[in-house]
């Protein structure tokens, strides 16, 4: 559920750039769906979107889960060195665990870090979606367009900020005062475009003159947030409530259908993708089979609380990804294990070789040691060299100053040569 953690990331440098790049190519698909088909609704471009944005994304995902079959094939031996090194918290252990460890990536010919990166490039991306699929005004010019003749009558009655500021405050828009400027036109569309049918019924309350604008506006957007006879910019949960009042059962179908949809798609998502294997005895297995059915039933949770376009989004992306996850797990279902080991094993190597490095000297600088190193530094005296400074140091003891360390040295040794003599003498 990374759209609600992105909610606090939209003006985070890349992720804001992306944002924007992302809202562009929502614009044009509106742009385009609108000129050439004459459909205007925003349910049919979040579909379209969510497509072409994972479509895209299709390279990255092949990467990841070749390093997920390949961690298939490397976790039992990983696993066996984790064992054996187990209880040794020393360095020495710590060291030679890792250069063990070392040595199976560079035999699969991948890294530790080689399923990390592709997410690490796909969650910018990820979490520049969320904004662009919860504020549709901010990035479509059209959807905007829309807003603006009841923002500017609203601009124009007395005290209007005050009266937008409480109704904001509330559910279901809920943006602080403090947070948002409610004297700019576009907070204001940004707020109106959160509204719900009761809430168009507070704002007519509190400014009268607008009951005709409203009107016509809400006619509007209700031609753009229908999809299949939901309300995408409402959220399912009010739906349902609104439904069970009125006892229909279609209502109710309607309401839960977009949520309902947002789990199953995504339990079904997880369990395509490939499960590499984990030790039953690591605490880390329980917690991955756990959050297999934790998230969807989260997605279902907030599929409900959250306006239905998001719901939507989270639908038709788990529903793109499933259909890749069977083409892709059709691609590498073609190709051994040896066959990915050795493309792995050429791409490193031809990394290394760009590097100026080939991989005999990556392995005998990986094996140097430190009594190699002083080794060579020793050998770098040659033995006349040596023998000369052999001959000062000898000159500097027998000339030593009585009473310094090296007269001392000089009276022990005396003492164990005379008695290395007498020894021989007795012999």
């Amino acid at each position: 559920m990374y759209g609600i953690l992105a909610a606090g990331f939209e003006d985070w440098p890349i992720i804001h750039q992306i944002a924007w790049l992302l809202g562009k190519v929502m614009n044009g698909i509106y742009n385009v769906m609108d000129g050439i088909f004459g459909i205007q609704n925003i349910g049919i471009c979040i579909i379209i979107f969510t497509i072409i944005v994972y479509t895209l994304m299709i390279p990255l995902t092949i990467k990841q889960q070749k390093w997920s079959k390949m961690s298939a094939v490397m976790n039992p031996e990983i696993q066996k060195i984790q064992k054996k090194y187990a209880n040794k918290k020393d360095q020495a252990s710590l060291m030679k665990q890792q250069e063990e460890m070392q040595t199976i990536y560079e035999k699969y010919g991948t890294s530790p870090t080689g399923g990390c990166l592709p997410l690490l490039i796909q969650m910018p991306v990820l979490f520049a979606l969320y904004p662009v699929i919860q504020n549709i005004p901010k990035y479509v010019q059209g959807v905007k367009d829309v807003y603006m003749p009841v923002v500017n009558q609203i601009m124009a009655a007395d005290g209007f900020q005050k009266i937008m500021e409480k109704i904001g405050e509330a559910k279901p828009v809920l943006m602080s005062a403090s947070a948002y400027d409610y004297s700019k036109a576009d907070t204001l569309v940004n707020v109106l475009y959160k509204f719900q049918d009761s809430t168009w019924d507070t704002l007519v309350d509190k400014i009268p003159a607008l009951e005709s604008i409203v009107n016509s506006t809400t006619q509007t957007v209700g031609h753009l947030n229908s999809f299949l006879g939901i309300n995408i910019g409402e959220a399912p949960f009010t739906m349902l409530t609104a439904a069970v009042k009125d006892f229909s059962i279609v209502g109710i179908i309607l309401a839960v259908i977009i949520p309902v949809m947002a789990g199953l798609t995504q339990f079904i998502s997880v369990k395509l993708q490939p499960q590499p294997e984990v030790d039953k005895s690591n605490p880390m297995a329980n917690s991955m089979k756990t959050m297999t059915y934790t998230m969807p039933l989260f997605s279902v949770f907030m599929g409900f609380t959250l306006p239905a376009g998001l719901g939507l989004y989270w639908a038709v992306s788990a529903i793109v990804r499933s259909v890749q996850q069977m083409a892709i797990n059709k691609y590498l279902g073609k190709k051994s294990t040896d066959e990915l080991i050795k493309e792995n094993q050429e791409k490193a190597k031809k990394k290394r070789e760009k590097k100026g490095t080939s991989a005999k000297e990556i392995n005998k600088m990986a094996t140097a040691s430190t009594k190699n190193v002083e080794d060579k530094r020793k050998s770098k005296i040659s033995d006349a060299d040596r023998e000369e400074r052999l001959k000062k140091a000898e000159q500097y003891t027998k000339n030593a100053k009585p009473g310094s360390l090296a007269a001392k040295a000089n009276m022990v040794s005396r003492y164990n040569n005379s008695s290395s003599d007498k020894k021989d003498e007795g012999k």
